[in-house]
């Protein structure tokens, strides 16, 4: 009577290792990965109840034109965070998919290779039958080799009994590991639904918006109480940077002073003037309006903010009149602000170097579309940014 075969039985070892360290290496990649998704999906959350909160504040305000601009702002927001939302939902499905895809894979390979030796395994239990068992107790020499054949058929059962076990193990966690295949490809189906979903309620709060901004811009009258909300907003900015300017700030290294960049600054973005600087009069209606900063339109796909200078940044959050707003103090009492921003890159309290990305253009608290709104101050002055700027 023969033992079963030694390369048989090591193969099948190797591969059972091989099985438990790819399905070890895939799930601890698979975790890593979607780990970094759900800390992902915690931030949007965040921003999303946020912006709940926010829009629910603003609905409880008096109303007014820019409240009414600053909440339709808001739930554009709101809904562009939901995309991004259901955006980093899919990726996170799409990766469980293809993890449980190549687990599936793994388990089907195992599963085969299991057969095949149960299969080996029960022919030579054939072949050592009961006839021959009992023939060869006959014809035995001696009670030890007796015993040592008798010892190898029941290791040859327990093996088989072994792999059997196994076997009826990685077929149950084939059937869990396609049932939740199944499952998250649903999931999918679901997502990409509510996808579309989102993306038509996107176009029509833009459409909202570019309507409203039509009225606004149409009737005098609501044009001439836009220009007097704003005024009041940029007094509260006034009040604002009053209280900014009472914090002085010491930048904590080396940098050349903002006034020795006058006229060789960055632009913050590329793009054309729609707003200038100071008085402006209202090609229609006659109205004098008197700007503190000027207004940027940026071409098509560039519409990173940058810092034009190194220095801290002191305020970055909504402000009525100027939708989502970054001031950052560059020492010295100088400092440039940025609105309109459609979303952050940086924080309140982080320091920033000339050239970084800080925002991304928008259209919050913006009558004219998508651009930014940029302001250099000394102080509470307001300065030109045009003559600080570098020429173009």
């Amino acid at each position: 009577m023969k033992p079963p075969e030694n390369t048989s039985f090591l193969c099948l070892l190797a591969l059972v290792l091989f099985s438990f360290h790819l399905s070890v290496e895939l799930r601890a990649y698979s975790d890593q990965d979607l780990s970094q998704f759900e800390t992902r999906l915690q931030k949007i959350k965040q921003e999303i109840t946020q912006l709940e909160r926010r829009i629910k504040e603003e609905k409880a305000k008096e109303s007014t034109l820019l409240s009414e601009l600053n909440q339709l702002s808001l739930e554009k927001k709101l809904i562009l965070s939901e995309i991004n939302l259901n955006s980093a939902e899919r990726q996170k499905v799409d990766r469980e998919i293809s993890f449980l895809q190549a687990e599936t894979k793994s388990l089907r390979q195992k599963l085969n290779q299991q057969r095949q030796q149960m299969e080996k395994t029960l022919v030579s239990l054939y072949k050592h039958g009961r006839l021959e068992w009992l023939d060869f107790f006959f014809r035995a020499k001696s009670l030890t080799s007796l015993v040592a054949e008798s010892k190898r058929l029941e290791m040859l059962i327990h093996y088989q009994n072994d792999i059997l076990t196994e076997f009826i193990q990685t077929e149950a966690r084939l059937n869990t590991t396609t049932q939740q295949l199944e499952a998250k490809k649903n999931e999918l189906r679901q997502l990409h639904e509510l996808a579309l979903e989102r993306k038509r309620a996107l176009e029509q709060k833009e459409k909202e918006l570019k309507e409203f901004t039509a009225r606004v811009q149409r009737n005098r009258q609501l044009f001439e109480q836009t220009l007097k909300e704003y005024q009041e907003r940029a007094e509260q900015l006034q009040s604002l940077m009053n209280k900014i300017v009472s914090q002085e700030l010491t930048l904590p290294f080396p940098f050349v002073p903002f006034y020795e960049k006058k006229g060789k600054l960055p632009w913050p973005v590329a793009g054309k003037i729609i707003t200038p600087f100071g008085l402006q009069r209202h090609p229609q209606f006659n109205t004098i309006t008197l700007n503190n900063g000027i207004e940027i339109s940026p071409p098509s796909g560039e519409r990173t903010v940058k810092a034009v200078h190194a220095g801290k940044v002191v305020y970055a959050d909504n402000f009525q009149g100027y939708g989502d707003l970054l001031i950052i103090d560059h020492g010295m009492n100088y400092y440039s602000l940025y609105g309109h921003c459609a979303e952050f890159l940086v924080n309140k309290g982080d320091w920033v170097r000339e050239g970084q990305p800080i925002a991304v253009v928008g259209d919050s608290g913006s009558l004219k579309g998508i651009c930014l709104y940029f302001e250099i101050r000394y102080k509470t002055k307001a300065l030109d940014p045009l003559q600080w700027l570098r020429r173009r």
